[in-house]
């Protein structure tokens, strides 16, 4: 199955605090092969994203997020790191036909771990000044 790349928004860095937004763009994965002289039709749809912030922390969702202004997927740092390696892992329900024949699901989902991205959380403090 195909690994998904997690989308941070802001960037490469963020505020403790702060939402910071995840989403992936989901694929679904469609693939013939000839086996035994059977032509084998199998199609894998994601069904479940696991995001991993990268600091212990975790949560499942059914959608893939989507970028700012939306905030379908956020996580709120409670401290400061030089790096923190957040991934999404994505579960897939997988089918399969023979022949152009009727669909039959697997029976099981078959879950890929994401590459993870280099992120830093930083705090900033607001400061007055004279004009």
């Amino acid at each position: 199955m195909p690994s998904l790349q997690i989308q941070v928004q802001p960037g490469e860095r963020t505020l403790v605090n702060v939402p910071t937004i995840f989403h992936t763009d989901p694929r679904t994965l469609r693939e013939s092969v000839t086996l035994l002289g059977f032509d084998i039709e199998v199609e894998a749809t994601p069904t479940r994203y696991t995001w991993h912030p990268g600091d212990g922390t975790s949560k499942s969702t059914a959608k893939p997020g989507r970028p700012y202004p939306a905030k379908d997927v956020t996580h709120t740092y409670r401290r400061v790191a030089d790096e923190v390696r957040p991934r999404v892992d994505t579960t897939y329900s997988v089918r399969y036909r023979v022949d152009g024949g009727a669909w039959t699901p697997l029976g099981q989902t078959l879950t890929a771990t994401g590459e993870s991205t280099s992120l830093e959380v930083e705090e900033a403090a607001p400061v007055l000044v004279a004009r």
